[in-house]
């Protein structure tokens, strides 16, 4: 995946519904068989930005034995495609989808049910994307490979200013404000201030999660009011950067030396090594404080589905358990050489070779131990609106934190009521 489209997968986590938009459907007339014994099944992939990928899923595909498997690559809007298609009777057999099939695609019976699918391979997946992609203790997808955010620091900078990299919030901000000279600035979390990237880490950091384990709104709570006036005070400190040429997803900001620590993705590791090598680290977003929360990283995965209306289910589930649960060697494959990815499995992150050093390891790590799926499945769009709405006010306008979450939990609590319904 290219910067910008795994940039889009970790926004995914706030949740898409399938789009009631007719007429989308392209395969037509597609056989149900492919004139033999075998089933024809049609899979679906959002067009990757790095070179080989295309050919190395069809490569995938010809290998399956037990059916006769069309790879469709699908540029532009592939989301509103695949959303579209599912309300038709012409949609994939197999497709991904960022982060799993959305809550109205599990309730509107789009998609099959994969929990039978892993087996004694259930306990070796990333647990965090295992658990966004079961709804009622069901699961609709299995996860294909990891993308992550991170925090990255310039180990020449922190050591010339005497600061450690910061294990709390406050030990952040501490160096930023050490870090920032009149040529650099201590920090960069986006144009915007964070408001796009640090909703999720702003909770985890305060012990707190969108909703609690029973589904309810979960951080109406003073920790949170303290997480999230935190980030207002790196506004008014004057440490971030702002205005930066290319937003967090680029690593430009960081290499060209404006900012000594930055949050963005693992896919700019290659690039931040080759301007920079050895003169960096990576950190998760931290804990709040000594005694409250934990460190955390946004994780995300296109998840394998099986539409629910295929005319061979059965052969389409025979085939994601195939790729993605029994071609450990593939999967590898697919993680590794075609970009930068972490493997879904933790037995895989082991034999990865570009994941056993240096940052990429420490990345990898962090990923297994303090990684959280973006939002869980019934955190809607709109619930996600009105959080982003609210980060905007409190970090850049000084809105009083405890009101601005009060509205939120008032459209989520209503959002809750209408996924139940």
């Amino acid at each position: 995946m290219s910067g910008m489209t795994r940039r889009r997968l970790l926004g995914i986590g706030a949740g898409l519904s399938a789009m009631a938009v007719a007429g989308c459907g392209s395969n037509s007339g597609r056989p149900s068989t492919s004139g033999g014994s075998k089933p024809a099944l049609q899979q679906w992939y959002h067009q990757y930005g790095e070179a080989g990928t295309q050919q190395a899923v069809e490569k995938y595909a010809k290998a399956y034995p037990d059916a006769t498997v069309t790879v469709q690559w699908s540029p532009g809007d592939y989301d509103k495609k695949a959303s579209t298609a599912l309300l038709t009777d012409q949609g994939p057999d197999v497709f991904e989808y960022g982060n799993g099939p959305t809550i109205d695609m599990i309730k509107g019976k789009q998609v099959a049910e994969l929990t039978d699918l892993l087996g004694d391979a259930k306990s070796d997946f990333n647990p965090a994307l295992i658990e966004r992609m079961t709804y009622q203790g069901k699961l609709y997808g299995i996860p294909q490979v990891i993308d992550m955010q991170l925090l990255v620091y310039r180990k020449s900078m922190l050591s010339a200013a005497g600061v450690q990299p910061p294990q709390t919030v406050d030990e952040l901000l501490a160096a930023a404000k050490k870090l920032t000279t009149a040529k650099v600035k201590g920090l960069f979390v986006g144009n915007d201030g964070g408001v796009g990237v640090l909703g999720g880490p702003a909770l985890w950091s305060a012990g707190l999660d969108y909703l609690t384990a029973d589904n309810q709104f979960g951080f109406d709570d003073p920790a949170a009011f303290e997480s999230l006036r935190k980030l207002r005070e790196f506004w008014t400190a004057k440490v971030l950067l702002l205005g930066a040429p290319t937003d967090w997803s680029d690593p430009a900001a960081f290499t060209q030396g404006l900012t000594a620590m930055q949050f963005t993705g693992l896919w700019t590791l290659p690039a931040i090594e080759k301007a920079l090598p050895g003169d960096y680290g990576v950190l998760p977003w931290p804990k709040l404080n000594a005694t409250t929360g934990k460190p955390s990283v946004p994780i995300g995965a296109y998840g394998s589905c099986v539409n629910a209306k295929s005319k061979n289910v059965d052969a389409a589930k025979k085939y994601v358990k195939w790729l993605w649960v029994d071609q450990t060697d593939d999967q590898l494959d697919f993680a590794q050489s075609y970009g930068f990815h972490i493997p879904a499995r933790k037995s895989l992150v082991e034999k990865a070779d570009k994941l056993k050093s240096g940052p990429a390891a420490d990345a990898a790590k962090l990923a297994t131990e303090n990684g959280h799926a973006q939002s869980p499945i019934l955190w809607s769009p709109k619930a996600g609106s009105a959080y982003t709405d609210a980060l905007n006010k409190i970090i850049r306008s000084g809105a009083d934190p405890a009101a601005e979450i009060k509205t939120v939990r008032t459209v989520t609590e209503a959002e809750l009521k209408r996924i139940a319904g």
